[in-house]
């Protein structure tokens, strides 16, 4: 039996338009939260959750608190008895805080993170009680063959390991503790973020820590700081779950954009409304609890979109608070009614949002290394390390570019105020001068008396260097902006442990170059300081043609970097293949972050996530095109039909034609979006079924990205005109201006 058997057309129809209007009433009903803080004061609270270095001071001994810094800091062994101490504390602590269960939380090459939680009560000899042993805490075995693994294990090499990570410290969220850990195969290869990112940032200190020297005998250590900036919208749980794209995809698939947008300015950095500034409160009270020094919110620029932001950290710790906001800004947003969208573009023709990342270096001694000096000795240091990361970028940017690919950043970026796919560094009016004047000014090898004597005398040639009170430039995917790189081009649903990994690889493998390469000038019996500023001085050239001012939107600049010979690599495919390279392979197994086999493993796994992300898409867009658009588009042309039946039974013809030509020519535009839409429909699914067919990952991403994804495109475009005719009050969906309007 059919559901028209059951009930009348007109009931179906009404029905399906009634759960977007009953979704709305829900929206207006809605009051904001009453939000209650543990206290007045943030700093009461902050890191309550978190089995942080204070906590540990309380419950470790002096002996197990000496081996955990060890470990912290130094990357030492901790031994069997003292883990066992550790965990034992650990699990009283947790106790009192309510918790029962504990979990190693990881980050499998899903792009998210993952757990399983067990018990601390533990049946000993009939006898109950809570238990939480040193191997618990050290080792877990999850099923490895069910993450994304690239080939590196087969379904019946079901075993995977997670060993904790010392340097990110356990917290609590709920009633579980929660163990931070690296999550690597039975063969010991990487199947996670974290841990090729801690194996960057121990390559990274190791070449910073060489190049200070130069400059400072007393750095023994220096860490890479992270300080990202969240960038999200809020939609009403009611119209979300009105949206089978959105809850799907994280996007809306279809939707004519509104009269109104964010065309006037009026939303960015405005009053932020009751329901969503009561949401930041919550979360960012649950953020402070776990120790995120949270401090910035904002209204972004698009309407109902909105950023957050925490104070610098060291970037494993940084990255790892990171992904846990993403996870606790969903959690306490389900409780007000709100779901938070973190896909890059959710909705055509606004800003996208991204994820960025400010990156410095700074040292053991307090010095931030991108930070300008005071005097001409502290502005080579930072010259030197903002000329080698530069360089870095110019030698590498393909990298870069393949760590931030994925179905939703192709979206995004080239668009609305994102920074274009070419990868360029933006540096500012000031320090182009100070680098062109140091390129010119003392040419290598040709040293007149009165330079040398400049160098010797603390390095004259140098000026004083300002902060860059130039403006920011918004079109930049990587730029400088005082006293860190910004680099902007990172998606918003991303883990940040992948592109700073690729990062930190890459600078660190440009020191140890420059490292050698003054060594060698040194040997040679040339001065320290004019060895130092002959490299630079090569570095500053060679690495010119990535440095860009101007506008990165225009086509103007499409054109020039490609007369410079810099990549423009649209999409997730193309840019992926870069890793492919010789010399990157090379680059990963010379400082040890990835194998070739952990690399090419990553490449099948993005290319893979990809193909998936674009094969979900166009099923629910053929889905709704079919069960949704066209069904509501073909009951509101018959209504137009029998509007102009009903004219030419009380009307001459003459005048039914003339009082009917306006629906006949509505009937007639129904009818040709509607065959659009069909026919695209019917050539995406062959498109697609074409791309299932092709056994190369590479090819089969490909087919999707250059033959099915362009069809989506079509397919809205008619779809998206449908909705302009058809009477609102049929319509099913709810519509973008209620998505983006209707707090």
């Amino acid at each position: 039996m059919q559901i028209e058997d059951i009930f009348a057309p007109d009931l179906i129809y009404s029905t399906m338009a009634s759960f977007r209007f009953k979704a709305l009433e829900d929206v207006l009903d809605r009051k904001p939260l009453v939000v209650e803080t543990p206290s007045g004061k943030i700093s009461d609270y902050f890191s309550e959750h978190v089995f942080d270095m204070d906590k540990m001071r309380e419950h470790l001994s002096d002996e197990a608190m000496k081996s955990v810094s060890s470990a912290m800091e130094h990357g030492t062994r901790i031994p069997r008895n003292i883990a066992d101490q550790v965990a034992s504390s650990m699990k009283d602590w947790a106790i009192t805080l309510g918790a029962t269960h504990y979990t190693h939380w990881f980050q499998p090459l899903t792009g998210s993170t993952a757990e399983k939680h067990d018990s601390f009560f533990t049946p000993l000899e009939g006898k109950p009680m809570e238990k939480f042993a040193g191997a618990n805490l050290a080792q877990q075995e999850p099923d490895a063959s069910s993450f994304p693994h690239g080939g590196i294990r087969n379904t019946f090499e079901a075993r995977g390991y997670t060993a904790w990570d010392p340097s990110s410290p356990a917290f609590i969220i709920g009633k579980t503790l929660c163990i931070p850990t690296i999550f690597i195969s039975y063969t010991g290869e990487a199947l996670d973020n974290k841990m090729p990112l801690l194996k960057a940032l121990h390559a990274v200190e190791g070449a910073a820590v060489r190049v200070c020297k130069y400059f400072d005998k007393n750095v023994k250590k220096v860490h890479t700081t992270l300080g990202w900036e969240q960038e999200y919208f809020l939609i009403d749980s009611a119209l979300y779950n009105a949206r089978p794209d959105i809850q799907l995809t994280g996007r809306a698939l279809f939707g004519h954009n509104p009269a109104k947008g964010q065309q006037l300015d009026d939303h960015y950095f405005g009053s932020i409304p009751e329901r969503i500034h009561a949401f930041m409160r919550d979360f960012e009270t649950e953020s402070h609890r776990l120790g995120i020094p949270v401090t910035t919110r904002h209204n972004e620029v698009a309407p109902n979109q909105f950023e957050a932001a925490p104070i610098f950290e060291e970037t494993n710790l940084s990255n790892d608070h990171n992904l846990l906001i993403m996870d606790v800004m969903e959690k306490v947003a389900r409780k007000h009614n709100f779901r938070v969208l973190l896909h890059e573009k959710p909705f055509a023709g606004l800003n996208g949002s991204g994820k960025h990342n400010n990156w410095s270096l700074a040292t053991d001694t307090g010095v931030n290394l991108l930070s300008p000096g005071k005097n001409p000795k502290s502005n080579l240091q930072f010259l030197t390390f903002f000329v080698n990361t530069i360089k870095a970028i110019h030698d590498y940017a393909d990298v870069l570019r393949a760590h931030i690919a994925s179905a939703g950043n192709d979206h995004r970026l080239g668009a609305n105020e994102a920074p274009p796919a070419i990868m360029s560094v933006f540096i500012g009016s000031q320090l182009s001068k100070a680098l062109d004047d140091l390129e010119k000014s003392v040419k290598a090898g040709k040293m007149t008396p009165a330079d040398k004597t400049q160098i010797k005398l603390n390095i004259g040639k140098i000026p004083e260097l300002l902060f860059d009170n130039t403006d920011r430039n918004r079109t930049s995917p990587f730029a400088f902006t005082g006293n860190k790189f910004e680099f902007r081009a990172v998606g918003s649903a991303a883990n940040c442990g992948a592109p700073m990994a690729a990062l930190n690889t890459i600078v660190a493998d440009q020191l140890i170059n420059f490292a050698n390469d003054v060594d060698a000038e040194i040997e040679k019996g040339t001065k320290k300081d004019e060895a130092i500023i002959k490299e630079l001085q090569k570095l500053i050239k060679a690495s010119k043609k990535i440095r860009f001012e101007g506008n990165g939107y225009g086509q103007e600049w499409v054109e020039e970097a490609a007369k410079r010979g810099l990549s423009n690599l649209k999409d997730t495919p193309s840019a992926l293949m870069a890793l492919k390279e010789k010399k990157v392979k090379e680059l990963y197994e010379r400082h040890g972050v990835l194998t070739e086999r952990e690399l090419e493993a990553r490449i099948e796994i993005e290319l893979e996530k990809y193909r998936m992300q674009i094969q979900i898409e166009s099923r629910l867009c053929g889905d709704l095109a079919l069960n949704h658009i066209i069904p509501t588009a073909i009951r509101y042309q018959s209504i137009l039909v029998n509007n102009v039946k009903g004219l030419q039974e009380v009307l001459s013809k003459a005048e039914a034609a003339k009082m009917g030509k306006v629906q006949i020519d509505m009937i007639t535009d129904i009818s040709g979006h509607i065959n659009a839409v069909k026919t695209m429909v019917d050539d995406m699914i062959n498109e697609r079924k074409k791309a299932n067919k092709i056994e190369d990952a590479f090819e089969s991403a490909e087919a999707y990205c250059n033959k099915v994804k362009p069809l989506m495109d079509q397919i809205r475009y008619h779809a998206d005109k449908l909705e302009l005719l058809v009477d609102d009050e049929l319509w099913p969906l709810p519509k973008l201006r209620e998505l983006l309007f209707t707090r």
